[in-house]
C-alpha cells in the first residue's frame, strides 16, 4: 500500500467517524450530487447530467479493497444483463493515483465505464466511508438507495433494487 493510498484509507475512515448513517440516510429521496470526472482510458469526462433516464448504479472502489475485487465481476454481469432495459453503472475509483486501478482493471477487466475521483471531492457528495459503496440514482436524478460494503450474496440485493427500479417510468 502505498503512502498516498494509507492516507485515503485513514482519511475515509475519519470520514467514517463524522458521517452519521443518519446523515448518509438523509439524502435517500434527494436529488443525486452532481459529477463530471475523467473517464478510464482518456475518453474525455462521464457527468451524472449525461445519465438521466436511465437507472444509474454508481460504485465507489478502490484497488486495495478486497470485497471490491470480489463484486467486480458480478457488476459487470449485472450491467451487461440490464443495460439495454435502460441500466447503467459507473465504477468510480478514489485512489489519489491512478496507476493501481489501471493494474488491476487490466487483471480484471470490465465493460462499464470507469472514472476516476482523485481528491474524493464526489465520494464525499455522496458521504462514501468506506470501500466499497454503491448507491442506486433513478431515472429522474434522485439517490434512492445507498449500500455499504459487500459480502457474497449483496448482489441479490443489488439486482432486486435494479429491477424495481427499472419497471418505475
Amino acid at each position: 500500500m502505498t503512502l498516498k493510498t494509507l492516507a485515503l484509507v485513514l482519511a475515509l475512515a475519519a470520514g467514517a467517524a463524522t458521517v452519521s448513517g443518519a446523515r448518509a440516510a438523509d439524502a435517500v429521496g434527494q436529488p443525486a450530487p452532481a459529477f463530471s470526472l475523467p473517464l478510464r482510458g482518456g475518453g474525455g469526462t462521464l457527468g451524472l447530467d449525461k445519465l438521466r433516464g436511465q437507472v444509474v448504479m454508481v460504485n465507489f472502489w478502490a484497488s486495495w479493497c478486497e470485497p471490491c475485487r470480489k463484486e467486480f465481476p458480478l457488476l459487470d454481469q449485472i450491467y451487461k444483463k440490464y443495460r439495454a432495459a435502460g441500466f447503467t453503472l459507473v465504477g468510480v475509483n478514489v485512489e489519489p493515483d491512478s496507476k493501481d486501478a489501471e493494474g488491476f482493471i487490466a487483471k480484471t477487466p470490465v465493460t462499464f465505464p470507469i472514472v476516476f475521483d482523485k481528491d474524493s471531492a464526489v465520494s464525499k457528495g455522496y458521504h462514501v466511508s468506506g470501500m466499497p459503496t454503491t448507491v442506486l440514482i433513478d431515472r429522474k436524478g434522485v439517490l434512492r438507495w445507498v449500500h455499504r460494503s459487500y459480502v457474497p450474496g449483496d448482489e441479490n440485493e443489488y439486482l432486486n433494487q435494479v429491477r424495481a427500479m427499472l419497471t418505475e417510468k
